[in-house]
């Protein structure tokens, strides 16, 4: 029986970051394999982390999705010289994560056209208070 590879936290950081953006884009993960002459399957497996993608295949992403190769790399874990603060690093993975799904990106993009700061503050209050409740009932379980 063979075990199963556990994906490298940067290649999975890369492939959430690729999905983040192929969202942002409305791209399918069908237009992306077509332009890299690979198929949907393939994408799924770099967005996932499973598989590696090559320097030269990031560049043709990063092409693709007009962006810098560096955005793939924005908050990764384990860069050397970026920002050592371990606080932050759980943080910013599940932000990028949320961020590479339909609704994070829907929610995202709706809340920054709120232009009232009172409003947005009253719904950030409003989340924190639902999330409040949310982890209270877990625990009265």
């Amino acid at each position: 029986m063979m075990a199963t590879k556990t994906p490298n936290p940067t290649d999975k950081h890369v492939g959430t970051r690729i999905r983040m953006r192929r969202l942002m884009l409305a791209m399918s993960q069908t237009a992306l394999a077509d332009g890299l002459d690979l198929t949907f399957q393939q994408i799924q497996k770099y967005e996932k982390g499973v598989n590696r993608v090559g320097a030269s295949r990031l560049q043709q992403i990063a092409h693709i999705l007009r962006v810098p190769v560096e955005f793939f790399f924005e908050g990764a874990p384990n860069v050397p010289g970026a920002k050592a603060d371990a606080a932050d690093a759980p943080s910013l993975a599940h932000v990028s994560e949320f961020l590479a799904t339909p609704d994070g990106l829907i929610l995202v993009a709706g809340f920054v056209k709120i232009r009232s700061a009172k409003l947005r503050r009253s719904i950030v209050d409003l989340v924190s208070y639902l999330a409040q409740s949310q982890d209270k009932q877990s625990q009265d379980k």
